[in-house]
């Protein structure tokens, strides 16, 4: 197939260089989709209020929880296209392509019922304070209502990522962030609109990001081309997709039970605290979306070799993927622990909700790149078409010490501090098992040199 200027060759040459091309700007069209969240959380901190600060902060594990199952099937599509491109397999690369798209049609209608109908009831048994629950489903079901978009975007995406364009996506997010905040300013400044406005604004901007995805893939050159006539279920590519990222949307959803249970042992400290809580999130997630780049970076990288037969590259993928995830998360969680305040005044001015949010960063970032080398082994594993073990293993390590932590641990001593600590340990633990899986399965390839 001829190359396009937008591709990387990710099977012939040197890697590093190769990876940063691919990373960086994955990493930026990741912060600016965080930056969408971010408008929302600071324009109704600043303009209306901590409780509405809350209302949209505490729906994020939610939403989570209810999206990550079908945003996993999109791991499958990259796998799958990235392998099938890297094989020069023409007629596969068209069916998978038809097949994400009917998929993530067909998963945003799901997600469009059950996200409208079941937000008020889930936010009530997640024991979301009175005084922010309407709000926070109001928030809810208008995010829900532009699933759709929101799906096609990811899956469109996923297709891109598949043969290294990282760029075009960066471009789209720009322009729908722009415009994402340009509405948070008029809906709620100009219209005195609340959380309904921010939430207008988000789904809004996806829009364009979604539109823009699906018209490069329709120009897109030969097999990778979308033609909207020939969008179907393939049963087989249906079933490989499904196989590959079924059990990594389920580990998704299954840590989101993790952290709707920490969220709910937050809400019980207030308000403020909640408040505090999303704040740090929210600067937590720009230093995990820049090491989520080189898990990405190493699914793709894994995935074309493994389907180029060439083994002899995939260690080095993972060595200089690790290297760059360590070297980003260490950095960057340094930089959000020194200059904490200044961020934290960008969230809220309320000096208690600045101090929960200190005491949330210092742990959290201090040890988060604990969670970038523990995500980029899972990558590797993925790349070779392994996930239910690495989703057994992430379950059991992460996202079940950290259930028995909360009735244990946490119980002992209902601190927030403690509650937090579970991250850290969790992460350590689990990352240690996925290095033993990942060096028992590259046994298969005896070419895996570093």
């Amino acid at each position: 197939m001829k190359k396009m200027s937008y591709e990387i060759d990710m099977c012939h040459g040197p890697l590093l260089g190769k990876i940063l091309i691919f990373a960086i700007p994955l990493m930026l069209s990741s912060i600016l989709q965080l930056l969408f969240n971010a408008a929302d959380i600071v324009v109704v901190g600043h303009y209306v209020g901590s409780q509405a600060l809350a209302a949209v902060g505490s729906t994020g594990a939610l939403i989570n929880l209810l999206i990550n199952v079908f945003i996993g099937f999109s791991v499958g599509v990259n796998v799958l296209v990235a392998r099938y491109y890297g094989a020069q397999d023409e007629q596969n690369i068209s069916d998978t392509v038809h097949t994400a798209i009917m998929t993530s049609l067909l998963s945003s209608l799901l997600l469009v019922v059950v996200g409208i109908s079941a937000s008020k009831p889930l936010l009530v048994l997640m024991g979301t304070p009175e005084d922010v629950l309407n709000q926070a489903s109001l928030y809810m079901k208008i995010y829900f209502a532009g699933m759709p978009v929101i799906m096609l975007y990811n899956f469109g995406s996923a297709i891109l990522r598949a043969i290294g364009d990282t760029k075009r996506p960066l471009y789209f997010l720009l322009l729908a962030g722009i415009i994402n905040v340009i509405l948070n300013l008029f809906f709620v400044i100009a219209l005195h609109m609340g959380v309904e406005g921010v939430a207008l604004a988000t789904v809004i901007s996806q829009v364009v990001s979604c539109f823009l995805v699906l018209r490069s893939l329709m120009r897109m050159p030969g097999a990778l081309r979308l033609h909207p006539r020939q969008i179907k279920l393939h049963k087989s590519k249906f079933f490989k997709i499904v196989r590959i990222g079924l059990p990594a949307g389920m580990q998704g959803a299954i840590f989101s039970v993790s952290n709707v249970l920490i969220q709910s042992s937050v809400n019980s400290f207030g308000s403020i605290a909640m408040a505090g809580n999303t704040a740090s999130s929210n600067i937590e997630g720009f230093i995990y979306v820049a090491m989520n780049a080189f898990y990405q970076s190493n699914l793709s990288f894994t995935s074309q070799n493994y389907g180029a037969k060439q083994f002899k590259r995939i260690n080095r993928v993972l060595c200089i993927c690790l290297a760059c995830v360590t070297v980003v998360g260490l950095g960057s969680g340094l930089l959000a622990i020194t200059f904490s305040d200044a961020l934290l005044h960008i969230y809220s001015s309320d000096p208690e909700v600045i101090s929960y949010a200190s005491l949330r960063i210092v742990i959290i970032c201090s040890s988060y790149f604990l969670c970038g080398i523990m995500d980029t082994l899972v990558g590797s594993m993925r790349g070779l078409g392994y996930s239910i073990l690495p989703m057994i293993v992430s379950l059991t390590g992460a996202c079940g010490l950290r259930i028995v932590w909360i009735f244990t641990v946490f119980a002992l001593d209902r601190s927030l501090s403690v509650l937090y600590y579970s991250y850290p340990v969790s992460w350590a633990i689990t990352a240690a098992a996925h290095l033993l899986c990942f060096l028992i399965i590259r046994r298969k390839y005896p070419k895996l040199d570093c």
